[in-house]
């Protein structure tokens, strides 16, 4: 077997082993197309709180989000370009303080590692704006076993009619 090939199937075997196997790449046919402003616009176009975490990957303050304690079915959106992200049936007491769900929309997240606090993170972001909402965590309940930790203050709620 030649060299080129080894190495290509401990690559595969590795990223396989990470959960980065071709299967769970996500898909791209219906990525929303960017939704790109102006600084300025973005500022005239969101709250204060909102900029400061959707532009500057800031955190708002635990428990002070009214989305803690919604229950009702709907959808919860991208507060900087109205992109749907979660359905509320994947909402869940996290007891953390921030609204937490299980899973997204399909397409609906990009994610990126960040460094902030020195230990990796998983932070997502929308895949329409790239407004920054929160981290994911590995401690969900199932059937992901994942917890994306959203800032209320990025996220705006739309009841089912």
């Amino acid at each position: 077997m030649k060299a080129i090939d080894l190495l290509r199937r401990r690559v595969l075997r590795l990223l396989a082993s990470a959960g980065l196997g071709a299967s769970t790449l996500p898909s791209t046919a219906a990525v929303p197309a960017p939704f790109v402003l102006s600084d300025a616009q973005w500022r005239e176009r969101l709250s204060p709180a909102q900029y400061r975490v959707l532009r500057e990957a800031g955190t708002e303050r635990a428990r002070s989000s009214p989305l803690n304690d919604e229950k009702r079915a709907g959808t919860y959106h991208c507060v900087g370009c109205d992109l749907p992200l979660f359905s509320s049936a994947t909402k869940f007491e996290s007891g953390t303080g921030w609204p937490s769900f299980h899973a997204p929309l399909p397409d609906a997240l990009g994610t990126r590692t960040d460094f902030l606090l020195i230990i990796p993170r998983t932070e997502y972001h929308c895949a329409r704006c790239g407004g920054h909402h929160g981290h994911v965590f590995g401690d969900g309940p199932p059937p992901t076993g994942k917890r994306y930790c959203s800032n209320g203050v990025a996220l705006r709620f739309v009841p089912d009619a």
